[in-house]
């Protein structure tokens, strides 16, 4: 069958895409859509963690900022 990728995989993949590309408005969009994916807060920042080696630690700050502000309006 057709190799198929779940959506919170897939949310996970795009979070670390769009932050390579320095996409923020984007990121904030995609965060979101992660956590409704089923991206859990841990999950979350392992990806940030993962972002700040591979993509540098002022990036990995920046989506830091904007998942923090996301999980607050969650009350996360």
């Amino acid at each position: 069958g057709d190799e198929t990728i779940d959506a919170k995989t897939r949310s996970m993949m795009n979070l670390t895409m769009i932050a390579a590309l320095g996409k923020m408005h984007e990121w904030e969009l995609h965060c979101n859509g992660a956590l409704n994916n089923g991206v859990t807060k841990d999950e979350l920042r392992a990806i940030i963690h993962a972002i700040g080696i591979y993509c540098g630690v002022p990036q990995a700050v920046e989506c830091f900022r904007i998942a923090k502000k996301i999980l607050a309006e969650r009350g996360l």
